[in-house]
Parts: structure tokens; C-alpha cells; sequence
């Protein structure tokens, strides 16, 4: 039978906390599934105000002294309503995300909060925050006025107490992670007054159940010194996640900034709790993948120096080393952004963050630097095809250099750039002076040459194959190609001319009718337009000059 919401209305408006309750729980029964009214229901309203006024009637009702029941009723018939934008008025007030704030036990003013609190109750009322939030720039502001973080705040100081619920937790971390990616001011007062980083590095460490056998080494708790650890459940996983979504918010900026000892120490604890997430496996691998790419994130946001913790662990039975260091993050890290890149879906959004990180690592820890080079970019044996061609790491990278996407291909160049310690004529050996020309070109590097930076000599030994296939390559395509005949072979040096002008004249004409733009490289390296007059001077300069040296010779 259809629910007639004027007759809810109108046992609401009697007053009676049972009538009110029998009412409220037929509505919320008929509309658990609702998450948008059809055209159809809205044309029911009383003048399009009839989901206004119950709204309005039930936060009146929570301002009463109730029963659980009917608080709990309440709660979840505006939880129904605030999925619709447009029900939203009643909701989106200072007065009602105050009443909605003291519901959930968040609330700044003394007296409010119940001795035993309700925690369904609470629930309820943050899953109404997280949609009110969400939907309206009016509760945003009004929850920032309000001081909603630093409520949530002082209940996330007692992560470690058992009288919260996973669902109290849960909706706490979601409510937060919501105010601080919607409010700047929110996120800034949580990061600095509220000494954010520390704060929740704190809740995730207890979320994880972590001890610290050293300063910046991490290990779970009862399993100490094991190789494998169990995977996390799923309750666990899914705080985890979310705190790792908060704390990427309030640490945007620090990787462009820089940051004292004391920040540099807290950053560097988070480091090695974030080392531990990228180790660990949650219950499933889609699970798992989705905790290891918001880790990925917020490694990215960290100041470069404090990744020096991914390194620090003791080398152990099982582990990776590299000249004496545990690569085992790295490894993960590496396979991690193989993983998104052979996806190949989204590549600016899934892969970039792991890919620059990969680069910024690489760039500043030297030893990094020399275990991906050597499993991205191992001796050259293979010269007989292009650099782009093939299924290793270096191949699928090479072909990401000519990708559509500006970002994506400017990445690539990036990673592969560094770990060539941004040597030109070791660039163009791995990737060919075709894919390696946007990058040298942008950089001013065209030229050849070396940018400037702080990398550690060691050798680039070349293998047999290499050199003796080095004088045949084809440095544009980096392959070795077969000898082709010349064109100009048997030509006097007046029909060279002739060729020559009749080419120049056909750049001149394209160029006019502004089909290309001839380019040539600048005395800084980078390229800047050639005129058509430029042109012809350099053709004609050249013969001439050819002209010139044959006259005398003869004369010789």
C-alpha cells in the first residue's frame, strides 16, 4: 500500500512521541532503498514542501527528551531524506547541525553528552553528517563554525579505548575525511592546530596493532620476525583506508615545503608506518590493491629526504638487498606501478602517483636509484629492435614517452631520465633520440650535454653485444638498421642545389600556409621558430660554402 506522507505529517505534528515513532518507522521501512525521488513522488508533494516540513518536525522532535527508539527513528528518517539535494534545507542550518552534532557525541558545549552513550545512536547521526556534509556548502561552513573537527579529533584521541564501535570509528574517519577535503580552513586547522600528522599516525598505528622494534622500524604485534604476515581484516583495512585518505589532505603541501627536525621526525614515522601498509595484504587483492594505491598517494605527498625510511629496515632471511640495503618497498613499489601501467586504464589518475614517487626516489637516494635502474634499465643486449618494442619494463616505458597525454608522457621521460642520472647520450641509448627528443627539448638539452644534478659516479658498462653493434645503431630509432642506399649518390653539385632549394621551397610554402612550423635549436638548447627567410640563407650558405671549397681545391 503507498505510504501517504501527509498523514506522517500530520501524527508528527500531534506531538505523540509513539504515534510519531509507528509513522516515522513505515516511512524509513518503505524508503531504506530510496537515494532519489522520482519525478513521479515529487509531483506528490504538497506544493513541494512536504519533505521540508517532516524534516523540520523531526529535528524538532530530536530537540525533545526521547526515547532511543524514536531518537534512532529520527536519525534515520533525515539520513533517508539528505540523500536528495533537494530536501535539503531543513538540514543545512547552523541550528540542525548543531542538534545533529550533539547527537553523535561530537559536541564542543559541556552538559551534552550522555554518561552511557547510545552508539546506534551515534552511528545514525554520522551517517546523516556524512550526507548533509557532503551535499550541502552551507552544513560545511556551518560545521566549520561549529568546531566539528575538533570534536572528531578528541573522540580519534581515544583510538586506542574498546568502548568505540568499528562503526563509530568508521563513520568518524569518514565524516573527517569529508569536512577536510571540502574545507581548506578545516584541513589547515586539523594539520597545524590540531597537530594532524601525529594525531592520526597515532590511529593508525593502533589500527594496525603495531609495536617498533626500532625508531623507523615497524612490525605487527604478535608477529614479530615473521616473513609473512596475515592479511588485514576487513574492518581494519577499511579505517586504515580511510585514514590514509585524510592523512593524504592534510599533508598536500609538505612535500613542497620545507619542513624542521621535529616535522621531519614525525613525517619520517609515518613513513615507516606507511612502509608496513604497502607490505601488508588486506582480504582480497582488489581490497589489497585499493590500500596499496592510497598508501602510493600519501608516500607522494611526504618530504623527499624522510623516504630514506622505506630503506632502514634490517635486512632479513627473504629479503631483497641491494648493496647491502632492503629494497623489499621498493620492489613492491616497482611492481605496483608495472601492475596499473600493463592495465593501461586511466593512466594519468592510476599510474602517475606511483611513477613519481618511483622518480623522486630515485632522484634523491642514490642506492634507490641504482636497484631500479637495474630492473628497469639492464645492459642493452637487444639492439636489432626499437626501444619501444618488446614486453620488459623499459619497452612498455619507452612507449609511454610518445603517449597522447602530455602529463603521462612527461612522466615516463621523467623516471627513465633520472635513473640515466639525466645523462643525454645515455638517455638516448635506452630510449633513442626520437622518444627522447620532447624531454631534451623541453629541458634544453638538444644539444646533448647533462643537467645539473646530485648523482654519484659509477659505471654504465656496455655489454659485448652493445659495442659491437654501437657503430651501426641508429641513434633517432636506437636500433641498428639496415644500410640504405643514397639518394643524392651520382648527383652533380647543381642538381644537390637544385634539390635542395626545390626542399626548402616546399618547407617555405607549408610554412606559409601554416601546415608546420621549421624549428631549429636556439644557443640555449631549446627550440625556437625558424623563418622562411632563415631557410633559404642556410641552404644557399651551404652550397655556397660547398661551392667555395671545391673552387679551391682546384685552384690547389
Amino acid at each position: 500500500m503507498k505510504m501517504d506522507l501527509n498523514a506522517i505529517i500530520e501524527k508528527m505534528e500531534t506531538g505523540d512521541q509513539d504515534a510519531a515513532l509507528t509513522a516515522l518507522q513505515t516511512f524509513n521501512k518503505e524508503k531504506s532503498q530510496c537515494f532519489s525521488f522520482t519525478p513521479g513522488e515529487e509531483e506528490d508533494r504538497e506544493d513541494g514542501h512536504s519533505q521540508e516540513r517532516l524534516g523540520e518536525l523531526v529535528l524538532g522532535f530530536l530537540e525533545r527528551d526521547l526515547q532511543p527508539s524514536c531518537q534512532l527513528a529520527c536519525l534515520e528518517t533525515i539520513r533517508i531524506l539528505s540523500r536528495d539535494k533537494k530536501s535539503l534545507v531543513p538540514f543545512a542550518t547552523r541550528h540542525a547541525m548543531q542538534i545533529l552534532i550533539r547527537h553523535a557525541g561530537l559536541s564542543q558545549d559541556e552538559g551534552f553528552s550522555p554518561e552511557i552513550p547510545d552508539l546506534e545512536v551515534i552511528v545514525e547521526a554520522l551517517k546523516c553528517l556524512c550526507n548533509i556534509v557532503f551535499n550541502s556548502e552551507a552544513a560545511q561552513e556551518a560545521g566549520a563554525e561549529l568546531q566539528l573537527i575538533v570534536g572528531l579529533a578528541e573522540r580519534l584521541k581515544q583510538c586506542r579505548e574498546p568502548q568505540w564501535s568499528h562503526d563509530v570509528r568508521f563513520f568518524d574517519l569518514r565524516l573527517m575525511f569529508l569536512i577536510t577535503a571540502l574545507r581548506v580552513d578545516v584541513r589547515a586547522q586539523l594539520a597545524r592546530e590540531l597537530r594532524g600528522v601525529s594525531l592520526l599516525s597515532e590511529a593508525l598505528d593502533a589500527t594496525l596493532g603495531l609495536c617498533w622494534p626500532d625508531t623507523y622500524e615497524v612490525a605487527r604485534a604478535g608477529f614479530d620476525g615473521c616473513s609473512e604476515l596475515p592479511p588485514l581484516g576487513r574492518q581494519e583495512t577499511e579505517r586504515a583506508m580511510e585514514l590514509l585518505k585524510i592523512l593524504f589532505n592534510v599533508t598536500f603541501d609538505s612535500s613542497r615545503r620545507k619542513v624542521d627536525e621535529e616535522e621531519a621526525a614525525t613525517y619520517r614515522h609515518l613513513g615507516a608506518i606507511l612502509r608496513h601498509c604497502i607490505m601488508s595484504s588486506s582480504e582480497g587483492e582488489e581490497r589489497t590493491e585499493e590500500m596499496h594505491s592510497h598508501t602510493v598517494n600519501l608516500l607522494g605527498n611526504l618530504p623527499l629526504p624522510c623516504l630514506d625510511v622505506l630503506l632502514m629496515p634490517k635486512v632479513q632471511q627473504g629479503s631483497i638487498e641491494y648493496i647491502g640495503v632492503n629494497m623489499d618497498a621498493v620492489k613492491v613499489l616497482l611492481e605496483f606501478m608495472e601492475k596499473r601501467l600493463d592495465r593501461g586504464n586511466k593512466l594519468k589518475e592510476t599510474l602517475l602517483p606511483s611513477l613519481n614517487l618511483l622518480t623522486e626516489s630515485a632522484r634523491i637516494h642514490r642506492e634507490t636509484r641504482k636497484f631500479l635502474r637495474m630492473k628497469v634499465l639492464p645492459p642493452l643486449r637487444d639492439v636489432k629492435n626499437r626501444p619501444e618494442v618488446g614486453n620488459a619494463l623499459r619497452n612498455k616505458l619507452v612507449r609511454l614517452m610518445t603517449h597522447i597525454d602530455t602529463d603521462v608522457k612527461h612522466c615516463a621521460a621523467e623516471f627513465l631520465f633520472v635513473l640515466c642520472k639525466e645523462s643525454v647520450s645515455r638517455f638516448i641509448k635506452y630510449t633513442g633520440y626520437g622518444n627522447a627528443a620532447g624531454l631534451l627539448a623541453a629541458r634544453g638539452l638538444m644539444r646533448g650535454g647533462r643537467d645539473p644534478g646530485h648523482y654519484s659516479e659509477d659505471e654504465d658498462s656496455d655489454t659485448e653485444e652493445y659495442r659491437e653493434a654501437k657503430p651501426h645503431i641508429n641513434p633517432v630509432t636506437g636500433r641498428v638498421e639496415e644500410e640504405q642506399p643514397n639518394p643524392m649518390e651520382g648527383m652533380t653539385e647543381e642538381q644537390k642545389e637544385y634539390e635542395a632549394m626545390k626542399l626548402v621551397n616546399m618547407f617555405d610554402k607549408l610554412s606559409r600556409e601554416q601546415v608546420i612550423q621549421p624549428m631549429k635549436i636556439g644557443a640555449d638548447g631549446k627550440m625556437t621558430s625558424l623563418e622562411p627567410q632563415e631557410l633559404h640563407y642556410l641552404a644557399s650558405q651551404q652550397f655556397g660554402e660547398s661551392n667555395n671549397s671545391d673552387s679551391d681545391s682546384d685552384t690547389n
